[in-house]
């Protein structure tokens, strides 16, 4: 009878960190392998890398490689996943059984980041947004599974907010439903990804990488299950006008709905339609945006270890 240990694979850098109480920041691979196009994919990956140890954390990059849970990926595996790019099995908590008995690729959403990080015991999770309930919900029943695996995975999930080719709002009252706290750094409003500003606010305001690593620790001292979301907003001068890219997701929605494009398809396939329709622009801000978020992550992790010590 097989076990975790099987199935799990955390590098040796990363289980060094771990055994010695030093951050680490764990990193999805979606955004590798159906984020963005080929090389830039790759570039941008090790670019998030370097960003966290100049910040003086271990990343942990993410994935499903021949069928192990892989905490750490190398440089090599997170070249393998951005050529392969849309070959790979876009997995989220459903998946991941059926590509271990496969022993197949998979790129990780933010749940089954999530669920590795948590199976490897990394508590900081950096990215760039989260799923959410989708434009149409109420009669398509299209939920991510990410808000699921918010409600029960304890790890702390670093993001600009919810993707914006979704229903901020219905997204909104889901996690709150689901007892997900909503922090929102140096920022009083839910961020929307692209820009900076929603019509929605946030449960409470943080202003320090210290408070933000006390919660988590309380929110673990106390039992709660479960993870906490840390919305951080795009930087300003990366923030793209609200109005414009509003009406660029709404027309690419519309597209998409006549096309028929749903389920797991549906994101990247906005994602590269509204690249294409903004010239670039937004695939720019996603990248900055994630940067933004994984330097906090490091700054966040390392506060961590210095109460946990």
């Amino acid at each position: 009878m097989k076990n975790l240990k099987d199935y799990l694979v955390v590098s040796p850098e990363v289980q060094e960190a771990l055994d010695n109480n030093r951050p680490v920041v764990a990193l999805e691979s979606t955004i590798i392998s159906h984020g963005m196009p080929y090389p830039r994919n790759v570039e941008t990956a090790l670019n998030v890398e370097r960003i966290i140890r100049d910040h003086g954390a271990v990343p942990a990059t993410i994935a499903i490689i021949g069928g192990k849970l892989v905490a750490g990926c190398s440089a090599e595996q997170i070249e393998r996943l951005g050529k392969k790019g849309l070959e790979v099995t876009k997995a989220s908590r459903r998946d991941l059984p059926v590509l271990i008995e496969r022993a197949a690729d998979g790129a990780s959403t933010v749940a089954a980041t999530m669920i590795i990080a948590s199976l490897a015991g990394i508590s900081v999770f950096a990215t760039g947004g989260i799923g959410g309930v989708h434009r149409g919900a109420e009669t398509t029943m299209d939920v991510s599974a990410d808000l699921e695996e918010l409600a029960q995975t304890p790890v702390m999930v670093i993001c600009a907010g919810a993707k914006s080719i979704l229903d901020l709002g219905l997204t909104r009252e889901y996690l709150e439903t689901k007892g997900v706290t909503v922090l929102g750094y140096q920022t009083d409003v839910l961020p929307a990804f692209y820009t900076r500003e929603s019509a929605f606010g946030v449960d409470y305001r943080v202003d320090t990488a210290s408070e933000l690593a006390g919660i988590f620790n309380a929110k673990e001292a106390v039992g709660l299950r479960g993870g906490l979301l840390v919305t951080n907003p795009i930087p300003e001068q990366y923030s793209m006008d609200a109005d414009a890219i509003n009406q660029t997701i709404d027309e690419a929605v519309a597209e998409a709905g006549a096309l028929g494009v749903r389920g797991k398809d549906i994101t990247p396939y906005l994602l590269d339609k509204i690249q294409k329709m903004t010239g670039g622009a937004s695939l720019e801000a996603n990248i900055q945006l994630v940067y933004n978020n994984v330097a906090l992550g490091a700054e966040v992790a390392k506060e961590l270890c210095a109460r946990r010590a």
